[in-house]
């Protein structure tokens, strides 16, 4: 399913048994692995700037995803089929930014000045669409989800300009993917839950995906 790195036996094993690309982050004995304990140094500015760029917005956007979330289930956590839906996505998102942040620290990334702004505007987010109903949380969901997915669709073709021969770089490759995966699952269960039913949904899911696409631009930067 994901690409074996034969030069590092210790990665091969892990992903040749179908392990999520992600799980070697949050693996002990991987702590020494080059793949997650290196950085490349042969890169150019340009290059060091998609690197840079990519893991800074990542992780402010996993941020803004545990705090979107962390709204949603403030509200709605005791509707019996809702919550537990929410619960499990938030603690999917959980996992990201932890594996986030070791990337941010691997690869020697300062986080964006926005992280204070993303954990109130993500909050704030899942709160106020909670309030609105389970269904307007779903749309919300199906609006922030479409546009991470295409956000990772279009960071996976800046990778490409990396170094491939470098092992942390096939690794943060293979974990954009996954992640990108987790959350196009995310906006399935959200459209199966009904968030075309929301009020307003083309002006709610317009207004939550312009708002996205900004923060990403905004992250990317500062």
């Amino acid at each position: 399913m994901f690409k074996v790195f034969r030069t590092c036996p210790p990665l091969t094993r892990c992903l040749s048994h179908r392990a999520q690309p992600s799980a070697v982050y949050l693996d002990p004995q991987m702590l020494n692995d080059p793949a997650i304990a290196t950085t490349p140094q042969n890169l150019d500015s340009n290059q060091r700037h998609v690197l840079d760029s990519a893991i800074r917005v990542d992780q402010a956007g996993e941020v803004a995803a545990n705090w979107i979330y962390k709204g949603q289930f403030c509200v709605l956590r005791q509707d019996p089929i809702t919550g537990p839906l929410i619960q499990d996505m938030w603690d999917q998102e959980k996992k990201h930014l932890q594996v986030m942040d070791k990337l941010q620290s691997q690869h020697r990334v300062r986080p964006t000045v926005l992280s204070e702004v993303a954990k109130l505007a993500g909050f704030s987010l899942g709160a106020l669409t909670a309030l609105m109903g389970k269904e307007a949380a779903m749309a919300c969901t199906e609006a922030v989800e479409t546009v991470i997915g295409e956000h990772y669709d279009d960071q996976l073709r800046q990778l490409d300009h990396l170094p491939a021969d470098h092992l942390s770089i096939q690794l943060l490759k293979a974990v954009v993917k996954e992640f990108r995966d987790d959350e196009l699952e995310h906006l399935n269960v959200a459209v199966d839950n009904h968030s075309h039913r929301a009020p307003a949904h083309a002006l709610l899911s317009s207004a939550v995906g312009a708002g996205c696409k900004v923060a990403i631009e905004l992250c990317k930067r500062i």
